[in-house]
């Protein structure tokens, strides 16, 4: 779905070839971050997606190993076309890369889809852009 990420690969290799369908963009807009903790931060974004057209949605970044530069996030994306409404589950990892985050995620979509993205999380640009690719 939409909140995904920059996937301009054709195949991923873990021990077996994963099967990727047309790839697409999220171009998002950080429209908020926070935090309770100072650990623990939570990001909404909204933009347009693909297929899917705008697609709002948040992302919880945490990091339970406790390591300096990279942790896994989870969320959630909504976005609805005519009388259609799609969601997904979003799971990931995020790892520190200089000035931005990479980010890698598989995606639960109510349309049946598994979605994998890649993307970069720019902080000090508002922005958040996958490639995004759904699994045959």
């Amino acid at each position: 779905l939409a909140v995904l990420a920059v996937i301009a690969v054709s195949s991923l290799s873990l021990g077996q070839d994963l099967k990727l369908g047309e790839s697409f963009v999220g171009d998002f807009t950080i429209d908020s971050v926070s935090t309770t903790d100072g650990v623990n931060y939570h990001l909404t974004a909204s933009g347009e997606a693909g297929p899917y057209g705008r697609v709002y949605g948040n992302w919880l970044f945490t990091n339970k190993l406790g390591l300096e530069d990279m942790g896994e996030f989870t969320g959630y994306g909504w976005t609805q076309s005519g009388e259609e409404v799609v969601t997904a589950t979003l799971q990931g990892v995020w790892k520190k890369n200089g000035k931005v985050f990479d980010l890698f995620t598989f995606d639960a979509v109510s349309n049946g889809l598994i979605n994998v993205a890649t993307g970069e999380l720019d902080m000090v640009n508002k922005t958040l852009k996958f490639n995004v690719a759904p699994v045959k």
